[in-house]
């Protein structure tokens, strides 16, 4: 008996749905649209142009539909430059990142509170 339960609950709900989309298709903003599509499909394939191709059209004409400007690249901030002097040999080092080989054979020698001393502004 649980299978003609179900199946009489789907077909209300089918027709449920089914008077919901006869109300839809008289709306006239809804017409309006799907004719805007159809125009819009035809004048796609009038042209070869994919939806893709379309996008990148309008998306040159209105930056903001990307979230981000076209020619505008999103890059990081460089790092400041920061240049360390040993006192004992006086050799100076300039870095951007603290990965250096130079750096990290005085941070052995002599330790890395000691090396961070040395750094100049």
């Amino acid at each position: 008996m649980a299978k003609i339960n179900d199946y009489y609950q789907k077909k209300q709900l089918m027709e449920k749905l089914a008077a919901e989309l006869e109300k839809l298709e008289e709306d006239q903003a809804l017409k309006s649209e799907l004719e805007f599509e159809n125009k819009v499909r035809a004048l796609m394939q009038e042209y070869g142009k994919s939806p893709k191709d379309v996008f990148q059209i309008l998306a040159a004409i209105d930056p903001s539909l990307t979230g981000t400007k076209v020619d505008a690249p999103v890059t990081r901030a460089k790092r400041p430059m920061k240049t360390y002097k040993n006192p004992h040999t006086g050799e100076l080092v300039k870095t951007r990142g603290g990965n250096h080989k130079t750096l990290n054979d005085w941070r052995e020698k002599h330790g890395k509170e000691a090396v961070q001393s040395w750094q100049q502004d």
